[in-house]
C-alpha cells in the first residue's frame, strides 16, 4: 500500500467549504468553532485512493474523555505482536469492553497490561505519528480509567486524556488501509471497533439514516466534553467523522451534527 497518501496531503477545498457551511449554519456552533471548543474532522473516502479531508481546528488537542481508548487499542496491538502479552479470551474481551461499551474497568486492566510509558511511545512512533509534538499533539492516554497507577501528563499541554480531530482521524484513515501495526491485527482492531453497543450521539443518527452500514466507532463523555468518532462504510457512505466539543448540549449538537454531515456527504451534488 505504498501508494496510499498520507492524510495531511489530502485537504480538499471544496469538502472544506462543505464543513465550513454547516458550521456557519448555526451561530453557536460557529462561536465555539471559534473559540476552538468545537473541533471537526471528516475524511471522504467514497474514492479510497483518492480520499478528501477537510477540518475545522484540525490540529487543537483538547480533553477527549473515553475517545482515547482508541489508543490503548493501538498500543495493546502492537504489544501483543510483539510478543509482550498474550492474546487471550480475557485480553480480547476486555479489548471489546473498553471499546464497545467503553466499560472503564476493562480499560485500565488494559493500560496496566501495556503500560502508560509505552501507549505513548507507541503514539509517538514514527510509522503512526499520532501524537506530533510538531503539529499540537494529537492522541494520548497518559492515566488509567479509575485507580491511581501514576500518570504520565502528554508532552504539550499536560493532559491525562487527549486527542485532535487531525490524529483520530488519521487512525481510521490508517487502520481503513490496514496500516496499524500489521494488516491482520488492523483488522482485528476493526472487528473490536465495529457494531458499537452505545447507541448515543453519532451512532443514534446512523441508526436511523444507515441501519445497514459498518459503523466502527469510539466516543467519550465527561461533564461538558463530548466527543465521537466513526468510520462508516455502506454503498453510499464511505467516510470517517470526528467531533470533539466542550458544551453543555454537546450530545444533541454532535447528533445534528453527524446529520448534516452525512448527508452532505452522500448528496455529491
Amino acid at each position: 500500500m505504498e501508494d496510499v497518501k498520507n492524510l495531511e496531503e489530502l485537504q480538499n477545498k471544496d469538502l472544506q467549504s462543505k464543513l465550513d457551511e454547516i458550521v456557519q449554519s448555526n451561530s453557536h456552533w460557529a462561536s465555539l468553532a471559534k473559540n476552538k471548543t468545537l473541533n471537526i474532522g471528516i475524511v471522504d473516502m467514497s474514492d479510497p485512493m483518492n480520499a478528501r479531508f477537510a477540518a475545522i481546528n484540525p490540529n487543537n488537542m483538547v480533553y477527549a474523555a473515553s475517545l482515547p481508548k482508541i489508543a490503548v487499542l493501538l498500543a495493546s496491538q502492537e504489544a501483543m505482536e510483539h510478543g509482550q502479552f498474550a492474546e487471550t479470551a480475557e485480553v480480547k474481551a476486555d479489548m471489546r469492553l473498553m471499546i464497545a461499551k467503553s466499560n472503564n474497568a476493562a480499560a485500565t486492566r488494559m493500560i496496566n497490561r501495556v503500560g502508560l510509558k509505552q501507549i505513548g511511545q507507541t503514539m509517538q512512533d514514527p510509522r503512526y505519528n499520532l501524537y506530533d509534538v510538531e503539529n499540537g499533539g494529537g492522541l494520548w492516554v497518559g492515566k488509567a480509567y479509575g485507580g491511581s497507577n501514576g500518570r504520565i501528563g502528554d508532552p504539550i499541554k499536560n493532559l491525562s486524556h487527549a486527542a485532535s480531530v487531525m490524529q483520530v482521524c488519521k487512525y481510521y484513515y490508517k487502520l481503513a488501509f490496514g496500516q496499524l501495526v500489521t494488516r491482520e491485527r488492523s483488522k482485528e482492531m476493526l472487528d473490536v471497533l465495529v457494531d458499537p453497543e452505545l447507541h448515543h450521539k453519532f451512532v443514534s443518527v446512523l441508526d436511523r439514516v444507515a441501519p445497514n452500514a459498518k459503523v466502527y466507532r469510539k466516543s467519550g463523555t465527561w461533564e461538558t466534553w463530548h466527543t465521537d468518532s466513526a468510520l462508516v462504510w455502506d454503498q453510499d457512505r464511505k467516510y470517517i467523522v470526528v467531533a470533539l466539543a466542550e458544551d453543555a448540549g454537546g450530545e444533541t449538537m454532535l447528533r445534528e451534527l453527524m446529520l448534516k454531515i452525512d448527508t452532505a456527504l452522500v448528496s455529491k451534488g
